[in-house]
């Protein structure tokens, strides 16, 4: 395997298990908000966590009924339900975040904002975060990525999630050679 280009892989989740956390982030009331919408970013677009909580407030915008975040340099149109949730923490933010406060010398604030408000929240921190709400990032996000990757061209999957081409063709090949170990396990059954 591509050792460099995939570090941090750990064993993916089943698309069930991704799903069934996505639903989660989605539904759960009694999940906080943030945990919510990392998880969805996480779950929907392979996120890493650092790229997460570099997102400013400006990469959200609506256009009628429907809202994009702009992920690298692409919008994406995002699912209702994600979309209520980042207007919230946009809007109506937990005490504790300090979004409304976080607009400094004419900057977007951070969606997520650390302390001070002017600094993003550390990858480190978020990640303890998630794992204390028993929602596996890295694991989560190795399947959206490997999803992705076999629904879409390795290039159009670099573009839209801003890795390195060599990256995304590194996960193709890993994806590849997944699918012929599972296929080649299921024929010898």
């Amino acid at each position: 395997m591509h050792g460099a280009r995939l570090a941090g892989l750990r064993a993916p989740l089943t698309s069930d298990e991704l799903n069934q956390q996505l639903r989660r982030c989605l539904n759960d009331d009694t999940l906080p908000l943030e945990a919510r919408i990392i998880g969805a970013l996480t779950s929907l677009y392979a996120l890493p966590t650092t790229r997460i909580v570099a997102l400013t407030t400006d990469r959200f915008q609506r256009d009628g009924d429907d809202a994009y975040l702009t992920i690298n340099k692409h919008p994406v149109l995002l699912p209702p339900r994600l979309a209520v949730l980042i207007e919230r923490q946009i809007t109506s933010p937990d005490v504790s975040t300090s979004v409304l406060q976080q607009s400094h010398a004419g900057k977007p604030g951070f969606l997520f904002p650390g302390r001070p408000p002017s600094r993003p929240r550390s990858a480190e921190t978020v990640s303890e975060y998630m794992r204390k709400h028993d929602l596996p990032g890295i694991s989560a996000r190795n399947t959206a990525m490997m999803e992705a990757i076999t629904d879409l061209p390795p290039i159009v999957v670099s573009d839209l999630f801003g890795i390195h081409p060599h990256t995304a063709y590194a996960w193709a090949q890993y994806a590849q050679n997944s699918w012929a170990e599972y296929l080649e396990a299921q024929s010898a059954d």
